[in-house]
């Protein structure tokens, strides 16, 4: 399961993202990039954020720890600012944070451009997950120690914001679309490693593993979701979707060395 702490200090906020996360300081003596809970996109983005995160753990991908952070209304009191204090009193309980990586720096293709391998597992993880916000006006990439370093997957498996199946598509045929934004990845004119990439990294994530991930999710975050008979259940649906994208043809991850050629023609 994932390590669970009290924040304690409310920092500073994070301005830049749509969401305002903060840096705060937790009961462990760590310093986190919180994701709120009553932030506008709710818990669907922190489910997104701790799903695709973990799955990218489990790829090898350089993810920061990803940690469940209580919060008590009373953090912020000092908060002179009234936005800051109506989030925190939106988001009591369990929240969700990333390690924070101090010094590090955007990532920009043009300085330091990443190899071709690694490219590649970046571009097939981000179409598995439909992860959208990885371009060049927002890599939500970082290079810390000169190692590349994967933040921000709230955008990605949006697909649950309106569950499949109820009148429209199902939940499979949804899992088989192609990643529609694979010609704004940042990463896509480096990736020429792509079938190397899908051939690694699909066996990898076996339905064992995605069942872990998928059961790193709190019960609270799932209780009440419409159609659903309780958190296990919302769970399966998790791991059926992300089970059928994977399975055999993955046409998406073809998909990607199609939008690549015609990207650099």
């Amino acid at each position: 399961m994932l390590r669970t702490v009290t924040a304690t200090r409310y920092v500073t906020p994070l301005r830049e993202g749509g969401s305002l996360p903060a840096i705060v300081e937790a009961d462990d003596l760590g310093t986190y990039v919180l994701k709120f809970r009553g932030a506008g996109q709710g818990r669907k983005a922190l489910i997104a954020e701790l799903v695709s995160g973990e799955i990218g753990r489990a790829l090898g991908l350089p993810v920061p720890e990803i940690v469940l952070v209580n919060i008590h209304p009373d953090l912020g009191r000092a908060e002179p600012d009234p936005e800051i204090q109506d989030l925190l009193r939106a988001s009591p309980g369990l929240n969700l944070a990333l390690d924070y990586l101090p010094g590090s720096l955007g990532f920009d293709p043009l300085v330091e451009p990443p190899g071709p391998d690694l490219a590649s597992r970046i571009l097939w993880f981000d179409a598995l997950v439909q992860n959208v916000d990885r371009t060049p006006r927002n890599t939500n990439l970082l290079v810390w120690h000169r190692r590349l370093w994967l933040i921000d997957h709230g955008a990605s498996l949006y697909f649950h914001h309106n569950w499949p199946g109820r009148g429209g598509p199902s939940l499979e045929a949804v899992s088989r679309r192609p990643f529609a934004a694979a010609r704004d990845h940042v990463l896509l004119p480096f990736a020429s490693a792509l079938a190397e990439a899908d051939a690694a990294l699909a066996p990898r994530l076996t339905k064992g593993v995605l069942d872990e991930v998928v059961g790193k999710i709190p019960d609270e975050w799932l209780a009440r979701e419409a159609g659903f008979d309780g958190p296990d259940a919302v769970r399966s649906a998790y791991v059926s979707y992300l089970t059928s994208r994977l399975r055999e043809p993955r046409v998406w991850a073809h998909a990607l060395e199609e939008a690549r050629r015609e990207t650099l023609a």
